[in-house]
């Protein structure tokens, strides 16, 4: 007869069929339940009991309740205290419905034979009171309005849900005042109330609230466990009352010093009761769970004869699997967890579990509720649910996962384990022994679910790395299939896989790429400062670009303090977070404020690039591979270790997949743009140095240019310069005492206060101080102070600034007015001009006609005279105009620029000022040395007669 799958005999819950549960349902909450808001399967007592199932520890907690509220003995107060989602709350929930009597005993499911065995035919109602401390965190220090009543206190608050406002008149006194009630006073409000149970449940949170020599309207510390003290001593002196206390079970759980202090003294007061508290036991999990997950089996017999399957595959074969599967205890197990595999519990509750964040029973219920769903939707035909089985390529089951595990699973899972694109799908299509019974993705699964909670720690939750063999064709192998091809895909997957790990028989999912135990050895020969520090910085290069220097890993002696815009590259011990100080900005700082062991000038002339605090450990470790793979290769290259040629060929293959991953990983470590900054305000002075980070894309092509793109997208980096912002600037800072400013000491000066603008470079500069002064509404330029007047005066007129230490910068107001004056000057010369201009009025050289005997005076030219008379020839003699000019002058090479001014406006400008005059001038300029010209001044002459365009120049 052919054996049926498991979707054919066990049907899931509904909402685990529509993937419609919620996280939030797995967990219990008693103070919902209590106030009627819980959802059903908490809130209805018979559904809770359908779905529960009943543990050892919880039946012999039960037992001792049901005997204690009907007066025949049981223990008045019990402690619970297991690992955190071992059932706390849940076994207090299943005492809460017990107790209160709401549904009668007799339909809640596996409660009966409790009664009965405890010889009880019919248990009283009992009155509960829940004491949640998260949800009563807020009485400490603010009462509840309880029908006008104030209730202030712990024990306030019991007495009023158990018996109202007259309960409370017995702590009324204790509650009003904040101190402890005596054990009588309990014991007599306990006896009234009988027969009463209190759950107490989070209590140390409740308790860790009062810090010591500190009272809340909700009493003291000492008057909380004052209060305890005496609730234990008055529940043993009312026969039908019991208490039930849930603990957190380790300091992690208890959260603050005050919480693992609190928890202490409970637990000394609790401590002297026995709890009657078991763990829950592996195989009382495959019921809980199943109970949970699956509404029913349809066909027990089906369900019995793939049971017997299995345990006939592992009897026949029993070199392949563990030890014990062949006994009839192992087929009791499958019978007991079926739908599911006993391994799949096995390695949750043994190797998940010590996961600190993984739940034993919530954290099992929520994973496998995602994996029924996603195989019950896909089709899954698998006779039982393995560890093969687990659909790692639905991302709702990998998340949830995932989840607990350590960062960086996802690109293993991707590559190596599951999905389109993993390399077990390709290997599965590739080879139809595989293909046939997805032999490569169920070993991989298997291997996963086994190693992946022990990865990168130190003495996990095995003895030994991985998982053996024999496991691993356990969690995949079905009935029916031949276990060779299983080992066979386990040899190619370890040929294969890049993540896969193997050795000594065991096998094991990292995070890291699988580096040989050749290479592991290898990593460790090579020391940070000598070998790892030095690759990273010949990895870290950068085109020049917009900066004068780039400089990584470079002393701060050793960085220049000049003119020029320098990038410094942090060393990997200089790390940078957001979230806190870091290195970074520590090793920024010493570089910016000093030159080795000289005050730094040109502050505002560095920008920084610094590593990711996150990304420096795998970029060590990825450096070090390459390292170790390149010493792998150059020593198979030289004969000095043996491999065969499958080997050689994936070192290569390694080498040339770390080098690359090693090349992403520079770029994302080195992400962190740090520029520094000063806010200063007028009359306010500077404040602190301010550091602006943003991330670097790591994909540019180019990083320079995405770094100058960066700044300037801030305003951090000033490529253009719009003479207005030179103008403000000049106002706030420069001319507050005097009329003009050097040219050259305004950007020097902006090269050095970071409150200042930072500018690309000196002709960004220069080229806003040629476009403002176009204009007369920003500064005017002159080139010196002669006899208080400006020398090379310009203002309102195109100009090519020469940046030099004679160039000023004058306000406008100032600089109006002495073109006012110049205008004015110009004028009256003109004039003086015009009356010394001789009249023509004959042939003669003088200007006379050779007629005049009396000596006529001359009329001038220009206005208040006839000039079309003036100017017309005689006929006797008719007067040749000249066309033409040319002059040459010799400068004095320290004073040619005023003399070239004075030219320009004592002789060019009669030209200009004439329509349709043609003006050309020419500058020659000769220079020698008998002991040649340096370098640099080379460099500088034919670097600025480019930019003032002097087309004819050499040197010789």
């Amino acid at each position: 007869m052919a054996l049926k799958p498991w979707r054919e005999i066990a049907v899931p819950h509904e909402d685990v069929l529509k993937g419609t549960f919620q996280q939030a349902e797995f967990a219990a909450d008693l103070s919902r339940v209590h106030q009627g808001t819980a959802t059903a399967e908490y809130q209805d007592a018979e559904l809770f009991f359908q779905r529960t199932y009943i543990t050892e520890g919880m039946r012999l907690l039960l037992d001792s309740v049901v005997k204690r509220l009907a007066g025949r003995g049981g223990d008045p107060v019990v402690q619970l205290q297991t690992a955190f989602g071992g059932g706390k709350t849940h076994t207090l929930l299943a005492v809460y419905h017990l107790a209160r009597g709401d549904t009668p005993a007799t339909k809640l499911q596996g409660v009966p034979p409790i009664l009965n065995a405890a010889e009880i035919t019919e248990l009283p109602k009992a009155r509960v009171a829940v004491l949640d401390g998260v949800e009563l965190l807020g009485l400490a220090s603010k009462p509840r309005l309880r029908d006008g009543v104030a209730v202030k206190t712990l024990w306030g608050e019991l007495a009023w849900q158990l018996g109202g406002a007259e309960a409370y008149g017995l702590v009324k006194e204790a509650d009003e005042s904040g101190t402890a009630p005596g054990k009588g006073e309990l014991t007599a409000l306990l006896s009234a109330q009988a027969p009463c149970i209190v759950l107490v449940d989070e209590l140390v949170r409740y308790v860790s609230q009062f810090e010591e020599g500190r009272s809340l309207s909700g009493g003291t510390y000492d008057t909380q466990i004052s209060f305890v003290q005496a609730l234990t001593e008055a529940f043993k002196a009312v026969p039908n009352a019991i208490l039930l206390a849930s603990l957190p079970f380790s300091d992690r759980e208890a959260g603050s010093q005050q919480g693992v202090k609190a928890l202490r003294m409970l637990e000394h007061w609790f401590g002297r009761v026995q709890a009657l508290w078991k763990p829950v036991a592996t195989e009382e999990a495959f019921e809980i769970v199943r109970r949970r997950l699956f509404a029913k089996v349809s066909d027990p017999l089906a369900a019995d004869e793939v049971c017997k399957a299995y345990a006939d595959l592992y009897a026949g074969n029993a070199g392949d699997f563990p030890i014990g599967t062949q006994e009839a205890k192992y087929l009791e197990r499958l019978e007991q967890s079926y739908p599911i595999h006993p391994e799949v519990f096995d390695r949750l509750y043994e190797d998940w579990s010590s996961l600190d964040n993984f739940q034993r029973t919530r954290g099992v219920l929520k994973l496998m509720a995602k994996v029924i769903h996603r195989l019950w939707t896909s089709g899954n035909n698998d006779l039982m649910i393995q560890p093969g089985s687990l659909p790692l390529f639905d991302p709702d089951t990998r998340n949830e996962a995932i989840y607990y595990l350590a960062p960086g699973w996802d690109p293993v899972l991707e590559r190596d384990i599951d999905g389109d694109r993993a390399e077990t799908t390709e290997m599965d299509n590739a080879k139809p022994l595989f293909g046939a019974i997805h032999a490569c993705r169920r070993l991989a699964r298997t291997v996963f679910l086994g190693s992946a909670p022990d990865a990168g720690v130190v003495g996990g939750a095995k003895h030994h790395r991985g998982v053996e063999l024999e496991r691993v064709l356990l969690g995949a192998a079905q009935p029916g299939q031949v276990v060779g091809h299983y080992r066979d895909g386990a040899r190619a997957l370890v040929d294969r896989l890049q993540y896969l790990n193997s050795a000594n028989g065991r096998f094991w999912f990292d995070v890291r790429p699988n580096l040989r135990r050749e290479m592991e050895d290898r990593k460790r020969r090579f020391d940070l400062k000598d070998h790892v520090y030095p690759f990273i910085k010949d990895k870290l290069r950068f085109a020049n670009g917009v900066f004068g220097g780039v400089h990584v890993f470079t002393p701060s002696a050793d960085v220049p303090d000049d003119w020029s815009l320098r990038l410094v590259v942090l060393p990997p011990t200089a790390t940078f977070a957001r979230a806190a100080q870091s290195p970074a900005i520590d090793a920024a700082s010493s570089v910016l404020k000093a030159r080795g062991e000289l005050p730094r000038q040109k502050q505002n002339r560095l920008i920084f690039l610094a590593p990711d605090a996150d990304s420096v450990p795998r970029l060590k470790d990825q450096v070090t591979s390459v390292l170790a793979w390149s010493s792998i290769v150059a020593d198979v290259k030289d004969d000095r270790l043996n491999l065969d040629q499958h080997q050689s060929k994936l070192a290569s293959q390694s080498l040339e997949l770390a080098t690359e991953a090693m090349g992403r990983m520079v770029r994302e470590t080195y992400k962190w743009l740090l520029v520094p900054s000063q806010e200063a305000r007028l009359g306010k002075g500077v404040g602190d140095v301010q550091w602006d980070h943003f991330q670097v894309n790591p994909s540019a092509i180019n990083r320079t240019e995405e770094i100058e793109k960066i700044l300037r997208e801030h305003e951090l980096l000033i490529a253009e310069w719009a003479p207005v912002h030179l103008s403000k600037m000049l106002h706030a800072w420069f001319w507050k005492d005097a009329p003009a400013v050097g040219a050259l000491d305004v950007w020097q000066k902006t090269c050095c206060y970071l409150y200042l603008p930072r500018l690309r470079d000196s002709e960004t500069y220069r080229a806003a101080i040629n476009a403002g002064v176009h204009s007369r509404d920003f500064f005017g330029i002159a080139y010196g102070i002669e006899d208080d007047r400006y020398q090379g005066f310009h203002f309102g007129e195109r100009a090519i600034a020469i940046l030099d230490e004679t160039l000023l910068l004058i306000q406008p107001a100032i600089a109006s007015g002495f073109a006012a004056q110049l205008d004015e000057e110009d004028a009256a010369r003109r004039a003086r001009l015009e009356e010394k201009t001789p009249r023509l009025t004959g042939d003669g050289p003088q200007g006379q006609s050779q007629g005049d005997e009396g000596g006529e005076e001359t009329k001038p030219v220009g206005k208040g005279a006839d000039a079309s008379e003036s100017s017309k020839p005689s006929a006797s003699a008719p007067a040749v105009k000249k066309t033409s000019f040319f002059g040459s002058a010799e400068l004095d090479p320290v004073k040619a620029k005023l003399q070239f001014s004075d030219i320009a406006e004592e002789v060019l400008m009669l030209f200009t000022q004439k329509p349709g005059v043609k003006v050309k001038v020419s500058i020659e300029i000769e220079a020698s040395a008998p002991d040649g010209f340096d370098d640099h001044t080379v460099r500088a002459v034919l670097e600025n007669c480019d930019q003032l365009k002097v087309t004819k120049r050499s040197f010789d």
